[in-house]
């Protein structure tokens, strides 16, 4: 039960900005809290991510100051008008990206980028699937796949979302509603041909990527839009070749601050060298978050979503 209302201002504490926001950015990660899927303590002011410009900041900060444009992707209760940000968890965003762009990349623009540099370390002659390619994260994936040297297949549930997939750089799209995506990779690819499967989705995709996979080659499931992949037996990964299994979270990727500050400036530079596009699916008032989490549940968008409070 998502409602609008009116709190206190916040007061930053030592180590705090408070930041006016300009742009909220939606993920599913805020429905799971919602959903209570990852259990949360209630009451509670969903988001994560967003950018803004500093307005107050603790008597302990020493990056920022009032009147800094900054961008983050793991403050909790971002969706809000004025936002208690942890210093350490904001990033600057440098003139050439504006704020809406940089609210849109930072938690999937990260994601995609530990998924493809660090996670499975894409590189020429590798072939990879990454499921739900139309979504915000999709996009990016796809892009940075190429740049890589990848070959890409993707999975897309519409004629349009195959359209978008394939200006973003894809090989091969599959749209699954139509038919079976394991069979299609494998009448293009032959059987078991994969490096790495990136799957955003999970239930419903889960088991029938693994078969795709090369001996040793890597499952990364990192998201959970159809719901939560079953339990695997690790002897179904011993039989399916010695395949690896991971379940990343952004959060172990950007633990420290240095890997904060590279995989963020790394997003701006590529944006700003113009071979990087953020698609901005829609932008919806921030007042309307349970609009705005209807839309993302119901699997019609594509690229991202954004909140946008009313003095934006």
């Amino acid at each position: 039960m998502l409602e609008w209302m009116t709190l206190d201002d916040p007061a930053p504490g030592p180590n705090d900005l408070v930041v006016e926001l300009h742009a909220a950015g939606l993920n599913y990660i805020d429905t799971y809290h919602r959903s209570g899927l990852y259990p949360m303590t209630l009451p509670l002011t969903p988001g994560m991510e967003g950018a803004g410009i500093v307005v107050a900041a603790g008597a302990s900060c020493r990056r920022f100051s009032v009147g800094d444009r900054v961008a983050w992707s793991t403050a909790l209760g971002s969706y809000a008008e004025l936002v208690r940000v942890p210093e350490d968890s904001a990033v600057s965003v440098p003139p050439s990206v504006s704020l809406e762009l940089a609210a849109a990349v930072m938690l999937q623009g990260m994601t995609a980028h530990y998924l493809v540099t660090d996670t499975f370390a894409l590189g020429a002659g590798h072939r990879c699937l990454i499921h739900a390619g139309a979504g915000g994260t999709g996009l990016l994936l796809i892009q940075m796949a190429k740049h890589l040297g990848a070959e890409v297949f993707t999975t897309v549930g519409t004629v349009d979302k195959a359209a978008l997939v394939r200006d973003a750089g894809a090989d091969h799209v599959v749209l699954y509603r139509e038919e079976d995506f394991g069979i299609s990779v494998e009448r293009i690819a032959g059987s078991r041909a994969l490096d790495v499967v990136y799957d955003g989705v999970g239930k419903s995709v889960f088991d029938r990527s693994l078969d795709l996979l090369r001996p040793r080659g890597m499952m990364v499931t990192f998201g959970n839009a159809s719901g939560p992949a079953e339990p695997v037996s690790p002897l179904r990964l011993m039989q399916g070749g010695s395949l690896f299994l991971t379940r990343p979270n952004l959060s172990h990727y950007i633990a420290t601050r240095a890997d904060l500050e590279r995989r963020a400036t790394d997003l701006f530079t590529w944006i700003s060298d113009g071979w990087l596009n953020v698609r901005i699916g829609a932008r919806v008032p921030l007042s309307d978050a349970a609009g705005a989490h209807r839309l993302l549940e119901g699997r019609t968008t594509t690229g991202k979503l954004l909140l946008i409070p009313r003095a934006s």
